[in-house]
């Protein structure tokens, strides 16, 4: 099997930041191809029920059902399509970047937006899915990802996926959210087949309207760590001087880009000029986590707030 091709420190960094990383059209196209039949399609609009119309395609699909803790490596067959999927270089390089080898499957869903016309046999709205944050209340330093799959191009009429990046570490109890429907910042996924969004599983989202004439298909895979979350990227990139203050504010030239503190400072649209410097602290904090480091501070942000000489 070919090495997993590991996340680099900007990557991670910008995880941590805004809780997602993208990975447009990564996945060949046979293998889209094979998901497709594997997964199944519903019957053509018929007034089915929502439930009733997933009951039926779930019962026929050639996915399986996997019980929650199955090791990942366990969970599909060899040849599946998603077996293929999740040993790909670099997916196989990001699942263990961020949630270690060996890691645990936790639950799968196949998400279908229907079109227009399938709405319309019911007489129901066709309306976009609320605003959410996944399972519960969950305050862990430690994360589970969320693997989100479009084996099929995916255009704006579809509706994709939408979210808000940097909210992941904004804690909420799951749908206390669902009345904000937009949100400065949020993105909408349209991408090419083949794309891959690996979410921290905080991050807000919900699916959007489609009013194509097609199906719209996106496959879920939540994955759990077995291990403590410390550098489990290929850290070479970090240098020895990544404890190292820089100048803040009063600049003589703009920061770099793709430095871990510039990407961990980063604001998002929605940040609030005071309580969104409450989401550098959170970074922060997590990028200690994750680097096994107490020590380290991005812009004196925690540092000035443990000053306490005694």
């Amino acid at each position: 099997m070919t090495e997993p091709v590991l996340l680099d420190s900007s990557q991670m960094a910008s995880f941590v930041a805004r809780g997602f990383l993208r990975f447009d059209g990564l996945v060949p196209d046979d293998i889209n191809a094979q998901f497709i039949d594997e997964v199944g399609r519903p019957p053509a609009a018929s007034g089915d029920k929502l439930m009733r119309a997933y009951a039926r395609l779930l019962a026929d699909s050639g996915i399986p059902a996997v019980p929650a803790g199955t090791p990942l490596a366990d969970a599909y067959p060899a040849e599946s399509a998603l077996g293929r999927l999740l040993r790909l270089p670099r997916v196989r390089g990001a699942i263990e970047s961020l949630v270690g080898p060996n890691s645990t499957f936790d639950h799968h869903f196949l998400h279908i937006t229907f079109p227009p016309a399938f709405y319309a046999l019911l007489g129901q709205p066709n309306v976009s899915q609320h605003t959410h944050q996944d399972s519960t209340i969950d305050t862990r330093r430690a994360f589970d990802i969320q693997i989100m799959y479009y084996p099929h191009t995916v255009t704006p009429e579809m509706g994709g996926t939408r979210f808000v990046p940097g909210t992941h570490l904004r804690v909420v109890s799951e749908a206390a959210i669902a009345r904000y429907q937009n949100i400065r910042g949020q993105q909408h996924v349209v991408c090419p087949a083949g794309t891959l969004l690996v979410l921290h599983h905080g991050i807000w989202h919900g699916g959007g309207v489609n009013r194509s004439d097609q199906l719209r298909y996106m496959f879920k895979i939540r994955i759990n760590p077995t291990v403590r979350q410390t550098r489990l990227w290929n850290t070479s990139d970090l240098g020895n001087d990544h404890h190292r203050q820089r100048p803040i504010f009063f600049l003589k030239a703009p920061p770099e880009p793709n430095d871990v503190h510039t990407l961990l400072t980063a604001p998002e649209p929605w940040f609030e000029a005071d309580t969104g410097r409450l989401e550098y602290l959170n970074r922060i904090r997590l990028w200690r986590h994750l680097l096994g480091d107490e020590t380290f501070d991005a812009d004196y942000w925690l540092t000035r707030l443990e000053n306490e000489p005694a």
